[in-house]
């Protein structure tokens, strides 16, 4: 359980710019155009105009959120984790049981997010980090996150992350010892063609990891049990935590039996956009040639292409359905929590939820199939799109077949709310679109929207 050696952190420390340097040219910096250039391509490659409406910006602010979300790279950890060294009266050169200096710290619930060096997708973390101060000196709390979010900042493997925190804290602050355990989510995305075969989709792939320094070393020691009971109040199952080497099973869906690439897939992977990505990866301050990113841009454009814009039309022919008689009562009819996945058009970062569907219909008559509905769903999801659009598109298709008075709600939550701007955590963003009856009658919208479940979107 044990971090990285020191020999691999002292120079890690010597690395990169101040925090908080900002270049006010930064449209002009050749990174940044070098990433612009290599979206648009990707963008190509995908069918899409690059000057359609909504598009022509969308390389900037993809190489901007890529930037930003790989600070990390251009931070200088040393500055971070030693500007904020405090004296504090305890036990000197000593374990201590009386908290404060010579006694266990712990700071919990430290939201972070990362890339995921095989697949380039954002994941989240949420991080706990436990500390034993010595030498009469203790560290700022926030900086602990900070030095977390250094490491963060960049494309990672979640036990990798683990070591480098604990590395900057034990070699950054010289305590007793470190103890780090991650939570990390990656989300998961189906192909257009699972999607209807597997009902039993799992959103999403939880790890746990941890590393260990100085008297968290051995991973039986007595002050891991205190640590792992402080996290347990927090609700946390350690008992699923991953321990450092028991495991060569990669956590990235990418990189599992049912997502690893073919051979014959590999060969049919557009190379102009594998080395697209490849130069993004250079431009972040990556190596594309280092081991575990060898799979890195063939495997993020296998997951764009899902996205691809396509000419296929969606078949509804022998669908429509008509309002009934319209003399009849009519009640509501809705289908709730139809997951879609998605991926913004303005920075090329996944979006995912649910749609709810409810509409008018005449006691006994048939409503239309679930799955039908469903597909409908997947089948707008599937594309660059944003939130409204796809709320709006749907609306107008299902129409038709449900007789003309329809409501659509779409909850949704955003990568690109985490991995960028305000990097908020646990957001969700709901659209409606109203037609028919529904447009009219706020009562029949209440009723309709009381019987969604309230139930989070995190899809987790």
């Amino acid at each position: 359980m044990g971090a990285l050696d020191e020999g691999h952190f002292c120079s890690e420390l010597e690395n990169g710019v101040k925090l908080g340097c900002i270049e006010l040219s930064f449209e002009e910096e050749p990174e940044t155009i070098a990433i612009e250039d290599a979206v648009k391509v990707l963008m190509q490659g995908l069918g899409e105009d690059v000057n359609r409406e909504g598009l022509k910006k969308t390389p900037f602010r993809v190489a901007k959120a890529l930037r930003e979300g790989t600070r990390g790279y251009r931070q200088k950890v040393k500055d971070i984790v030693q500007g904020a060294l405090f004296p504090e009266a305890g036990l000197d050169n000593a374990v201590g049981h009386a908290g404060g200096a010579g006694g266990l710290v712990v700071v919990r619930d430290l939201d972070l997010f990362s890339y995921c060096e095989s697949c380039m997708l954002p994941f989240q973390v949420r991080c706990h980090v436990g500390y034993v101060p010595s030498g009469q000196r203790v560290v700022g709390l926030s900086k602990l996150s900070r030095a977390a979010d250094a490491f963060a900042k960049r494309l990672q493997d979640p036990q990798r992350l683990a070591d480098e925190v604990c590395s900057a804290l034990q070699h950054g602050i010289k305590p007793a010892g470190v103890a780090v355990v991650l939570q990390c989510f990656h989300v998961h995305f189906p192909n257009l063609e699972s999607v209807f075969l597997d009902s039993n989709h799992q959103g999403w792939v939880e790890l746990l990891v941890s590393s260990g320094s100085g008297v968290f070393e051995n991973e039986n020691a007595n002050l891991w049990a205190d640590f792992l009971s402080l996290l347990r109040f927090r609700g946390i199952n350690v008992e699923k935590t991953r321990m450092r080497d028991t495991s060569d099973h990669h956590w990235c869906p990418s990189r599992s039996s049912a997502g690893a690439i073919a051979t014959s897939e590999m060969e049919s992977i557009n190379p102009g956009m594998v080395t697209a990505v490849a130069s993004i990866l250079r431009s972040l301050g990556e190596d594309p040639l280092r081991k575990e990113l060898l799979g890195t841009p063939a495997r993020f454009v296998k997951w764009l292409m899902s996205f691809q814009n396509s000419n296929f039309d969606l078949k509804l022919n022998g669908f429509v359905s008509g309002n009934g008689d319209s003399l009849k009562e009519k009640h509501i009819h809705s289908e709730l929590n139809l997951s879609f996945w998605s991926q913004c058009e303005h920075h090329l970062l996944p979006f995912y939820g649910v749609v709810h569907i409810g509409y008018m219909c005449t006691e006994g008559s048939k409503p239309i199939g679930k799955s039908l509905l469903q597909s409908i769903v997947c089948f707008y999801g599937f594309k660059l799109q944003v939130q409204e659009r796809l709320t709006r598109q749907i609306a107008e298709t299902v129409s038709p077949l449900l007789g003309g008075d329809v409501i659509v709600v779409v909850e949704a939550s955003h990568t690109c709310m985490i991995s960028r701007g305000i990097e908020k955590f646990g957001s969700s963003t709901a659209t409606i679109a109203v037609l028919g009856r529904f447009s009219t009658d706020p009562a029949a919208r209440a009723k309709f929207m009381q019987g969604i479940p309230n139930t989070a979107v995190s899809g987790r």
